[in-house]
């Protein structure tokens, strides 16, 4: 049984493409910004939460938790519908960015952003998939274009936000910030997304899923590790 677009019967007029294009802007927005700006300010975080040794952690979890997620969300928007799996990751990188916020330790700003990755995973994910769905197909490549220049955006910007947060406020405003960007993203899809959940395929390949995530768990973990604390020929390397 095969699905099709749901615009591919004209059910989004240009204006609504542009609406649900801004919701979509906004949520990709969270991820691009926040990454570069944790990294400008990741200095100031271990000098106020202490735990030096465990610093790589604070971008090694997020980047591990969104890569699983990223492959993830696809299949379970298929099932679940794409505006609830969109919207979820919203919450869940929301939910994450508070809890950077007011993380005391190390430990709880790595756990934190490792939620944050379960969210920021699912939003590049899904942000792609949505324009697949909603735009005509001859428009495509300009809405892909579009939404790939925010990562370009992010890496100028974020460093600049978050060095002005550090400077004027505080480290922790670089989460906080999230939330009224992912509030307004929320609230564009809520109203302008409709899109029907087409339930083709029920089915979720656990096993693979559990593969895949002890694939990039040992990549990751082999080139963070290998390059500063074991080296490439350790016997840990080797296992891993």
């Amino acid at each position: 049984m095969t699905t099709h677009s749901p615009n591919a019967d004209g059910a989004y007029s240009r204006r609504q493409i542009l609406i649900i294009f801004s919701g979509l802007m906004a949520g990709m927005s969270l991820a691009s910004l926040d990454g570069t700006a944790v990294n400008t300010a990741l200095a100031t975080m271990v000098a106020d939460l202490g735990g030096l040794s465990a610093y790589a952690w604070v971008g090694t979890s997020y980047l591990l938790t969104s890569t699983v997620a990223n492959a993830l969300f696809g299949k379970l928007s298929d099932i679940y519908g794409r505006k609830r799996l969109f919207q979820i990751a919203i919450i869940t990188f929301l939910v994450g960015s508070v809890g950077c916020g007011v993380a005391q330790s190390m430990l709880s700003l790595i756990i934190s952003r490792g939620v944050q990755g379960i969210g920021g995973g699912g939003l590049m994910s899904m942000a792609f998939v949505i324009i697949g769905d909603v735009v005509p197909p001859r428009e495509r490549g300009r809405y892909v274009g579009l939404i790939t220049s925010v990562f370009a955006v992010g890496s100028v910007v974020g460093p600049l936000m978050g060095g002005f947060f550090v400077e004027q406020l505080s480290w922790r405003w670089i989460f906080f910030v999230n939330i009224p960007i992912g509030m307004v993203a929320l609230i564009i899809t809520s109203r302008a997304l409709r899109m029907p959940v087409l339930r083709l395929d029920r089915k979720v390949d656990y096993v693979g899923a559990a593969l895949l995530t002890s694939s990039v768990t040992c990549l990751i973990l082999f080139l963070s590790w290998s390059s500063k604390d074991y080296g490439w020929g350790s016997a840990l390397s080797v296992v891993l």
